[in-house]
């Protein structure tokens, strides 16, 4: 079995930069939490990852998922905490004792070798019989698509081709945890495209763990069982990629979740009694029924707020009823849908208009400054703390 499980997990990096006296012990240096041990770069990192479960830790450069899984492949030393693999204690066990596999950003394949020789290479350092490494090497090849590559030399392989080799030296070894540090980020668009659905071909067909990291979060909502938000070395929020979109956790994982980002309004959420309302823009907003017994279990006061609503979750209107209003800046035109950029209330607002109706039939145009009315309903919106940035509703 190839559960993982991470406890306290912490990794500290000595502070090289001139010392400072600092009251209370601690500051914020690179939006990283420096103490009197050195630069917190994962803080109290805690996660428990099933057997064959795919696991996508994902977050801006620098917020610490990379050094988390190079704790997790022995390349780096742990600070604090247990790393567990299959129940067994990893915290000061070899990389190569650990059963794992990692495919890095970089291919790090070996210009000098055929592709079935840089496939074969792991297994030979193994010593296992020359008709075993064959036939791992050619499943190997047959499930990643690159048998007919198998002479060649990686400088005359594309970019998609020589990732797939990576990949194929890391599987051959059956590990029972796979680690991918962002394997994807040097294709291009088409090429990532078609490797993600490789990527999810490719876990149905082996038996082990997955741990991959991206700073891409379609990559992370498409690929991962759960998703590990991170951000400044402590994680946000981890769930399911639904449940990420539709409940996240803080203003942060609202905005990085999502794609264009989620539109923010200052508002103020108003209690009568039992009952709320969020007003913004001259117009009120009754949040649903679900919602609203949720506000009322954490017994929520008024208090402003900020106001978060997807862009596919805005509606345009005519004149009639309670509107907003906006004036045409940018239309970016998306195929099916048309991006409006629209200034309202002093700010950007993003709206996704669908270019043709529900009987196929295509709708009218949009000019740039061009006045239109938009508004949204109560079971869509998410209520932000301006103290602390928390979702209201968890």
């Amino acid at each position: 079995m190839a559960e993982v499980s991470l406890k306290h997990i912490r990794k500290v990096y000595p502070n090289t930069e001139k010392k400072r006296t600092i009251r209370g012990g601690s500051e914020k240096q690179h939006n990283l939490l420096v103490t009197d041990e050195g630069v917190l770069a994962v803080q109290d990192f805690n996660l428990e990852i099933a057997d064959r479960e795919f696991v996508v830790l994902v977050g801006p450069s620098g917020c610490g998922k990379s050094t988390t899984l190079r704790m997790v492949a022995g390349l780096e030393d742990i600070s604090g905490g247990e790393l567990r693999i299959g129940g067994k204690l990893m915290n000061d066990v070899a990389p190569k004792d650990r059963d794992i596999a990692m495919v890095f950003q970089s291919y790090a394949l070996y210009p000098h070798m055929t592709v079935r020789d840089n496939l074969a290479f792991p297994l030979k350092l193994r010593k296992l019989p020359q008709d075993e490494i064959d036939a791992k090497v050619n499943e190997a090849a047959e499930i990643l698509g690159i048998t007919e590559y198998l002479d060649r030399k990686p400088k005359a392989l594309s970019g998609g081709q020589r990732q797939r080799v990576a990949i194929g030296r890391a599987i051959v070894r059956e590990p029972k945890v796979l680690l991918m540090d962002e394997p994807l980020s040097n294709l291009d668009a088409k090429l990532r495209n078609q490797m993600r659905a490789e990527i999810i071909k490719l876990r149905q067909r082996i038996d082990t763990t997955f741990i991959y990291v991206t700073h891409d979060q379609t990559e992370a909502m498409t690929l991962g069982d759960r998703i590990v938000i991170m951000k400044d070395g402590v994680v946000q929020q981890v769930g399911t990629p639904q449940e990420v979109f539709d409940h996240p956790a803080n203003l942060f994982v609202s905005g990085f979740i999502g794609v264009p980002q989620m539109n923010y309004f200052d508002a103020e959420l108003v209690r009568t009694d039992d009952e709320y309302e969020v007003r913004v823009g001259g117009i009120a907003v009754v949040p649903n029924a679900e919602k609203q017994a949720r506000l009322l279990s954490h017994d929520v006061q008024s208090q402003p707020i900020m106001l978060g609503i997807r862009p596919e979750h805005v509606s345009l209107l005519g004149e009639t009823g309670q509107t907003l209003h906006g004036t045409v800046e940018v239309s970016e035109m998306m195929g099916s849908s048309v991006h409006l950029h629209l200034v309202s209330l002093g700010q950007d607002v993003i709206v996704i208009v669908q270019t043709t109706d529900i009987m196929g039939a295509r709708k009218e145009g949009f000019s740039i400054a061009q006045d239109v009315a938009f508004t949204f309903g109560g079971d869509l919106i998410h209520m932000f703390s301006k103290a602390d940035e928390r979702n209201l509703e968890y």
